[in-house]
């Protein structure tokens, strides 16, 4: 590639060289520097020079910028792939005992208030070995094939996310689901599966979300039912004795 010289690379020689001159040799500087930078040149074969095409050899210039990162073809949309809809409730309703009635007092429903991340819900909860286990946890949607075998994933629901600890003495499982299954029903089916396994079982409200939970022992579950939209129910479920 042929490069034509530059104004810069002119002017720099000619400022060093006016260093110790006259005040006349100086002037004819400054001249010839204001015919080079407002293009009145005197010499046609510099003229020529400075104002030609910068010559390009076209088999390189096909091979320039081949690492660059190129803009997409059209701009990303920005869309959500459609969850489609939840599958059918499979579970009999007559198999179920109904749940007891909620209590309006519900501080579970203010801890669980603002938990943006089933660690966060997990460490907020009562047992001893919370916050603890909630330091160690993992998330993989395996742990949802973890849970308490008397306290399983409601049949046929929607796994939104799921997390557990299993370090240093942790049974911890934490999952988020959707189900086709109204509230009600859901409370009822938890606590049927609760009452059977031995565990105690209270059920409070706020209004919007409905909280179901017990002990026995030393293991724990607390169940997060909120109505969803458009029908079915949203559910978070925390464990501390997990399989």
């Amino acid at each position: 590639m042929t490069l034509p010289l530059r104004p810069a690379l002119i002017l720099l020689p000619l400022a060093l060289a006016a260093c110790g001159r006259s005040s006349t040799d100086q002037q004819d500087l400054n001249s010839l520097d204001a015919e080079l930078t407002n293009g009145a040149v005197r010499d046609p074969a510099l003229t020529s020079s400075l104002g030609g095409q910068i010559m390009v050899d076209p088999r390189l210039a096909q091979s320039s910028n081949t690492d660059a990162v190129r803009p997409p073809p059209r701009p990303d949309s920005g869309a959500v792939p459609p969850e489609g809809p939840l599958k059918a409730d499979p579970v009999d309703p007559r198999t179920l005992r109904r749940a007891p009635a909620a209590s309006n007092d519900c501080p579970e429903c203010k801890t669980a208030n603002g938990a943006l991340t089933l660690g966060a819900l997990a460490e907020r909860q009562t047992t001893p070995d919370a916050a603890a286990c909630a330091q160690k946890i993992g998330y993989s949607a395996g742990w949802a094939n973890r849970l308490p075998a008397d306290l399983p994933l409601y049949p046929a629901a929607r796994l939104i996310e799921a997390a557990g600890a299993d370090r240093d003495g942790c049974r911890l499982r934490v999952v988020s689901f959707a189900s086709a299954a109204p509230m009600q029903k859901m409370l009822d089916w938890y606590f049927t599966k609760a009452s059977v396994a031995g565990y105690s079982a209270g059920h409070s409200t706020d209004g919007r979300q409905h909280v179901l939970g017990g002990v026995r022992g030393n293991d724990a579950y607390v169940v997060y039912v909120t109505a969803r939209a458009g029908g079915g129910s949203d559910v978070d479920m925390v464990s501390n004795a997990g399989r």
